[in-house]
């Protein structure tokens, strides 16, 4: 079956992690580590949410506004086969990040002109080894940078959320990667399982509002372990089933500020997302593939940065290959799942999203 068809389900699921549990920003897929030869990809997407809520109880009759700014990704991927049995993959991506800006015109609303934001870089390094019958073992580590800052303006709530600030600075820690796949290139079948370890931080932190004076210390916060099962079969001619299926253990996610000593964020349930796909090759140069994806919405309590609770959307991908380039665009529209916030019981409904993807690949 044509690389075309597996470029393009590969992206579709890909587009679909943009959006996801937690503070997600990336799936971590080992997809180039299975590129024939040597390659190279660099992706880059934005998502355009839309999420705003309703004060209930006290705050009935205020809005929250837009309080999900757009967001930018970006990552790329360098595979070199070292020899027949030995391949080697760089793959450098944003696995966590957030963008929460609670605009200042909706106040009354308790947590108006409210903001926070997380970034992170991580650079995997990968090796795969080939055994016999079709399967092959991989793993690595992973470098992961991460820093934020949040600023809370919440004077309905508490004194202490007055106008309080956290910063965090960046910091860097060490992962690891673990896996293994079986494949049947014959109809372009593929399964991998993958272990991403939990990385644990250590962040120098500012604190203001809560003393007359900046108050410096220190903060752990534990970026979550996460399993992925990746696959992909021929299942007609020209036309490929793929998936995956990607557990998250975001109850560990605590950010607890050293003074603060009350948790910012945190969660109640681990996550599971669900991607199933088809791809389609309709000539030697385009292809193209539909993917449903899939988060349980639990119900529970939701904090006011972060008030969404599960999501289902649909992505197109397209791609079009000339000579050993291919070029693949993607849109994907997600529908984010009702939520109950803590603290104020403010109800979010009606939330949506779309998010927009490009990338361009080269074999060699």
């Amino acid at each position: 079956m044509g690389r075309v068809l597996v470029t393009a389900g590969a992206f579709a699921v890909g587009a679909t992690s943009a959006f996801a549990g937690g503070i997600e920003r990336s799936a971590q897929s080992v997809a180039p580590l299975f590129e024939p030869g040597h390659y190279f990809e660099f992706s880059l997407g934005t998502f355009n949410p839309g999420v705003s809520g309703d004060g209930t109880g006290f705050f009935a009759g205020t809005s929250s506004g837009d309080m999900a700014p757009d967001y930018q990704t970006f990552s790329f991927a360098y595979k070199r086969a070292l020899n027949e049995k030995l391949d080697l993959a760089v793959i450098v991506d944003q696995p966590v990040g957030a963008d929460v800006s609670y605009p200042a015109a909706s106040a009354p609303y308790p947590f108006a002109g409210s903001t926070a934001e997380v970034r992170s870089t991580a650079v995997t390094g990968l090796l795969r080894y080939k055994l016999p019958s079709n399967f092959s073992v991989y793993g690595g580590l992973r470098a992961e940078a991460v820093k934020g800052n949040v600023n809370i303006i919440a004077p309905v709530l508490t004194p202490a959320f007055t106008n309080y600030r956290l910063n965090a600075d960046t910091d860097y820690r060490l992962g690891y990667v673990v896996g293994v796949a079986w494949e049947k290139p014959e109809i372009a079948a593929r399964i991998a399982l993958t272990y991403n370890s939990a990385i644990k931080h250590t962040f120098d932190t500012v604190e203001t509002g809560l003393a007359p004076i900046a108050l410096a210390g220190e903060m752990d916060v534990e970026i979550p372990q996460s399993v992925n099962l990746e696959f992909q079969t021929g299942i007609a001619a020209d036309t490929l089933l793929f998936g995956s299926i990607r557990w998250v253990d975001w109850t560990v996610f605590d950010i607890t500020p050293q003074f603060l000593a009350t948790p910012i964020v945190s969660y109640t349930d681990d996550v599971i997302t669900y991607n199933l796909g088809v791809g389609r090759k309709f000539s030697e140069q385009w292809s193209g593939a539909v993917i449903l994806g899939y988060e349980k919405t639990n119900g529970t309590p939701v904090g006011n940065l972060g008030p969404t609770d599960g999501y289902k959307s649909i992505a197109l991908a397209a791609t079009y290959t000339v000579d050993n380039v291919k070029i693949t665009g993607g849109i994907r529209y997600v529908d984010i799942g009702e939520a109950t916030t803590s603290t104020i019981g403010s109800s979010f409904t009606d939330n949506s999203g779309v998010g927009l993807g490009l990338r361009v690949a080269y074999s060699f």
